[in-house]
């Protein structure tokens, strides 16, 4: 016989089982943040070895990401206040990506202010897993956003979310029975990601092929003179960017240093700020940065006109986007810097789909800096990157061969991440019908 059912007083939640109770979180666990003192590690006190030091980025799907991991001495360790991690803690990200959780599998370590470690002691730690990975949680998330564009929560309203809370017996089944079902999801997923991996991998492989040894596989070929390159068309050339710049004197210009140019400076209407954002969605219709007509005229050096490339040179770093025909009035934000090539030796198109959908350029990047991150494009980088120099004609023929190769593997792509997101989807509403009462394991009707 079915177990008769109570209100949860939560509308979204609805009726749950009987027996259930539903409470907030913090009845059932106890938080720990990570040092938030004058103790916490300093950019040199990081090692190759030693601690783990766990940020929000280390947490990688269900899994933490040890590759990359970040260490502290024995002795940092000690002083450290915060939390001082033991198996089967779950880490909770605060800031950022708020919501990304994981079961830590590891014996020792501390986290950083970003992540709130969560200790179970009145609930079965896989089942308060599944509730955190559930709409259960992703809903309350929703209804504690503060709207700031760095999205962020603390404990205290972490805490504050409710969850269903079945017996101990039926919380063991349901964990149980998830493991097995998630696992099986999550083998699909994993796939589903291997070939989008796979995917633009190989569009970014193609398009390196396709611009160092050109379409024609019988013309003669000679040596480049670049290692990492190699044989090049005998008729090919390849030069350093400075070198293809447009004959003017503002063929390159940094964006505003320093105070020039500062948030205070910024409105809510007027003249564009052609910023990061604008470059990155390559969307030159809509924009939220703006300054008074008086700046503009004050800033006239940094004007952006048509047919200039803008660069974004932090964050998400060397990305392009070409200032179309009838483009705003505006001028350049702090952290891009605009050029113009000379159409004679490269197309404008085919440089920005070289920059935006292969590794040629990025590769370059970080063999100049000599580091795996890069944090900043300087002009004198940007200026010395190789780019091939090939005859207008050929150009052509590249640039439309590799545009509809590029349509048609972004297109597989799109369809696999939409199946990826509908089986993720399917997971989460899975998840939520159990831990919400909606759906009983056999076991336990």
């Amino acid at each position: 016989m079915a177990e008769q059912m109570k209100s949860s007083r939560i509308d979204w939640i609805g009726d749950v089982p009987k027996s259930w109770d539903v409470e907030p979180i913090k009845y059932r666990v106890s938080f720990y943040n990570g040092d938030r003192s004058e103790n916490y590690p300093s950019k040199n006190e990081i090692q190759s070895e030693g601690i783990p030091f766990i940020n929000a980025g280390h947490i990688e799907g269900n899994c933490l990401n040890m590759n990359d991991m970040d260490y502290i001495s024995e002795e940092k360790y000690r002083v450290m206040g915060g939390v001082k991690l033991q198996q089967g803690d779950i880490l909770y990200c605060l800031r950022g990506s708020v919501g990304k959780n994981i079961i830590v599998n590891i014996d020792k370590g501390t986290v950083a202010s970003s992540l709130v470690a969560i200790r179970s002691n009145g609930i079965l730690n896989k089942y308060l897993y599944y509730c955190l990975n559930s709409n259960v949680e992703e809903v309350q998330r929703c209804l504690w956003d503060n709207g700031t564009a760095q999205p962020n929560l603390s404990a205290d309203s972490l805490g504050k979310f409710k969850i269903c809370i079945p017996p101990d017996h039926e919380q063991q089944a349901i964990a149980d029975f998830l493991d097995k079902e998630c696992a099986q999801i999550d083998s699909i997923a994993a796939d589903l990601e291997k070939q989008i991996d796979l995917l633009q991998q190989y569009k970014k492989s193609l398009i390196t092929e396709t611009v160092t040894k050109g379409l024609d596989k019988s013309v003669p070929m000679k040596d480049s003179g670049v290692e990492w390159i190699g044989k090049i068309p005998a008729h090919w050339d390849f030069k350093r960017l400075k070198f293809m710049l447009e004959n003017s004197s503002d063929s390159m210009k940094v964006g505003p240093f320093g105070s020039a140019l500062s948030g205070s400076d910024f409105t809510d209407e007027g003249k564009w700020v052609y910023n990061q954002r604008v470059v990155l969605d390559n969307n030159f219709s809509e924009n939220t940065t703006f300054v008074s007509e008086e700046k503009f005229q004050e800033m006239r050096s940094f004007a952006v006109y048509p047919g200039d490339i803008l660069i974004t040179t932090r964050g998400t770093i060397g990305k392009v986007a070409i200032v179309p025909e009838g483009a705003n009035e505006g001028i350049l934000h702090p952290c891009i810097i605009k050029f113009r090539v000379d159409k004679e030796m490269i197309i404008p198109e085919l440089l920005q789909l070289i920059f935006n959908e292969s590794d040629f350029v990025k590769d370059q990047f970080t063999l100049m800096s000599n580091a795996t991150t890069i944090e900043v494009i300087y002009s004198y980088s940007l200026k010395d990157i190789l780019l091939p120099v090939i005859p207008a004609d050929e150009q052509t023929k590249i640039y439309g061969y590799l545009s509809k190769k590029c349509i048609v593997i972004d297109g597989i792509i799109a369809e696999k991440q939409k199946a990826l997101a509908t089986i993720t989807q399917h997971k989460k509403s899975l998840i939520y019908e159990y831990v919400a009462g909606k759906k009983r394991v056999k076991e336990v009707r």
